[in-house]
């Protein structure tokens, strides 16, 4: 019996070592899925599940002559698609004339963390491993995104432990709440894609639209004095309101995982006076500063985006200090 118990130790000592090296770190499965999902041919039929709302989803990603290629299809209500070539995207919606913007994201609900250069976020953001579960039918590695300085929002990621594919993603506030849900149905990892979608290298979609002269503005009389760590400021644009007129500046910013945009104009009768609103991840933020109108808008905490809105200072305010 101890001969039995000795070598059942000593082939557990041997085994062990190797078994647990083998597991690979939450960054490492990060790497995995970002890798997976900018050369890998496959589809993903998800929906998005909000509090008042469920939306249908269906995404395609194909490398077709190491053109980059991907396909998001809104399944109920109008026809609503999304088309990525390399860094050229194409919205096609009911009521608006189609367009195309030069860009490497598509701004649609597609499912968090794809095509995401996690490098950029390890400074702002702590990868944890929560352990294994089931989602879409297969076995897969569930982790936590989550920000070191608790001023902005978490996920929790289901990835596939064969594709290396995110099969579902929740959005936490700081509270733990969820905000949103991208639960995968199905998927299929399919070298056939690469055929099926390489006729979208050759379809007439619109032209990149370019920004009217005097949409760009190198320089204006005001600046965002603070923003949590890791958010980058963004071109700023100046253009005009299609119903009051008024001149509005933009800013975006964004940490590779979120984003805001801070906006300003000269306040009227129709400026929002110290409105704070949250609808699901998105959160508006609006306040008077002397003549101007401040408002942050993003996907941000409601007390990040109200900190944000009062960091604005103006060029008179700073010669006056």
């Amino acid at each position: 019996m101890k001969k039995i118990l000795t070598s059942a130790l000593v082939l557990f000592s041997l085994i062990t070592p190797k078994a647990f090296a083998e597991e690979p770190t939450a960054k490492a499965l990060l790497d995995q899925m970002n890798e997976a999902s900018q050369h890998l041919n496959y589809e993903l039929s998800y929906i998005l599940i909000k509090k008042n709302s469920i939306e249908p989803l269906l995404y395609r990603h194909a490398l077709s002559e190491d053109q980059q290629l991907a396909h998001l299809v809104y399944l109920s209500g109008p026809v609503r698609e999304v088309i990525r070539r390399d860094n050229e995207v194409s919205y096609i919606e009911p009521g608006i004339e189609p367009f195309t913007i030069e860009s490497g994201t598509m701004v649609a609900p597609v499912i968090p963390m794809l095509n995401t250069d996690v490098d950029s976020l390890d400074q702002f953001y702590d990868y944890v491993k929560v352990g294994r579960a089931r989602e879409a039918g297969t076995a897969t590695q569930v982790l936590r995104i989550v920000p070191k300085d608790g001023l902005r929002y978490s996920y929790v990621l289901w990835i596939d432990e064969k594709s290396k594919l995110p099969l579902r993603a929740d959005l936490l506030d700081r509270d733990g709440e969820v905000l949103e849900q991208y639960r995968t149905i199905s998927y299929a990892v399919n070298s056939r894609l690469a055929e099926v979608m390489g006729g979208l290298r050759s379809a007439q979609l619109p032209k990149v639209l370019s920004l009217p002269e005097g949409a760009k503005v190198s320089e204006s009389d005001w600046n965002v004095s603070w923003t949590p760590d890791g958010f980058e400021a963004k071109e700023l644009s100046r253009y005009q309101m299609a119903v009051t007129d008024r001149m509005v500046e933009s800013q975006l910013f964004s940490d590779g995982l979120f984003s805001f945009s801070v906006y300003v104009s000269d306040k009227d009768e129709h400026s929002l006076k110290g409105q704070l609103v949250r609808q699901g991840r998105r959160t508006l933020h609006s306040l008077i500063s002397g003549d101007n109108e401040i408002s942050v808008v993003g996907d941000i905490p409601p007390a990040t985006a109200q900190r944000i809105a009062q960091s604005v200072k103006f060029s008179t305010e700073v010669t006056s200090q």
